[in-house]
C-alpha cells in the first residue's frame, strides 16, 4: 500500500530527520550519478527529493507518481514535471528514460511484478535504474514513523534475485541513511558522524536503506522461445515415396 503523498512531503521537507535523509541519499545518488548532461531522468514514487540536482543539465526530468499515492506539483519554484499516473502504465514512450530513481515505490507495491516490467520498457537500451528500498537488517524497516517502516523490506539477494527475473543486471550497491531514526537530540547532533563513519562500513549490514544500480538487459529476448521443430511431411495416397540413389 502506498504512502499518502502529503505525509511523505511533510517527512522530506518539514522535519529535520526528514531532511536528513534526503540529504543522505542525495549524497549517495550524487555518487552513482554525478551527472545527466542531456538526458532524461525519471522518478517513480516519490523521488523528487533526489531528483533536483537533475534540474540543471538534464533533458528533461519527469516525476512519476502512482494514483494510491497521490500528486503534489513539484518543483515548487519552478516549471511543474511531477504528474499522476497509473502504477503500472507510465506516460512514457519506450525506451525513452536514460535514468530512473524508484523511492517509496517498489517496497509499497502490490503489483511489483508489473511496476518492473514497466521500468524496463521505459528504459533505453544501456539504462540505468536506481532502486532504493528500506533494508530489511535496518533500524529504519522497524521505525514506523517514517516512511521506511512501511511496505516490505528487502534483503540485498532478494532485490537483486527480482531484478535479474525481469532482465535487470545489477551493477553497483551502496547504502544510506546510517544515523538513528529518531528525533531525539543527541541522535540528531551525531547525525553527521554516524553518516560519515556508516559509508565506511558495509551498506548492506549498516544502512537503513540501500541503493542498487541496474542496467537494462536488451538480450535475450523477454519470455521463453520455443524450439520449432520441423514437422514430418506425409506422402500423399498414390505417390510413390522417393529412392535415395545417384544421379
Amino acid at each position: 500500500m502506498h504512502l499518502d503523498v502529503q505525509d511523505l512531503r511533510n517527512f522530506y521537507y518539514r522535519s529535520a530527520l526528514g531532511r536528513a535523509a534526503q540529504s543522505s541519499m542525495r549524497r549517495r545518488v550524487f555518487e552513482f550519478w554525478p551527472e545527466a548532461k542531456g538526458q532524461t531522468v525519471a522518478g517513480f514514487g516519490f523521488a523528487v527529493p533526489l531528483l533536483r540536482p537533475f534540474l540543471a543539465d538534464a533533458r528533461r526530468v519527469i516525476a512519476l507518481m502512482p494514483g494510491p499515492q497521490g500528486v503534489m506539483p513539484w518543483p515548487p519554484d519552478g516549471t511543474n514535471v511531477s504528474v499522476l499516473t497509473e502504477e503500472t502504465l507510465w506516460p512514457i514512450e519506450t525506451g525513452h528514460v536514460d535514468k530512473l530513481i524508484i523511492l517509496h515505490g517498489l517496497e509499497t507495491s502490490e503489483r511489483a511484478f508489473d511496476l518492473l516490467e514497466e521500468a524496463w520498457r521505459v528504459l533505453g537500451p544501456g539504462g540505468k535504474a536506481l532502486f532504493i528500498v528500506p533494508n530489511r537488517a535496518g533500524l529504519w524497516s522497524r521505525r514506523d514513523r517514517t516512511p521506511f517502516g512501511f511496505g516490505r523490506p528487502y534483503s540485498a539477494s532478494q532485490l537483486e534475485t527480482q531484478l535479474r527475473k525481469h532482465q535487470f543486471l545489477p551493477e553497483r550497491h551502496l547504502g544510506a541513511l546510517y544515523q538513528f531514526p529518531s528525533t531525539k537530540r543527541v541522535w540528531m547532533k551525531s547525525g553527521a558522524m554516524f553518516e560519515k563513519v556508516g559509508r565506511t562500513m558495509p551498506g548492506m549490514i549498516a544502512g537503513g536503506a540501500f541503493m542498487v544500480e541496474a542496467s537494462k538487459l536488451v538480450y535475450p529476448p523477454k519470455g521463453k522461445v520455443k524450439p520449432v521443430q520441423a514437422k514430418r511431411q506425409k506422402i500423399p495416397q498414390g505417390v510413390p515415396a522417393p529412392i535415395a540413389g545417384g544421379v
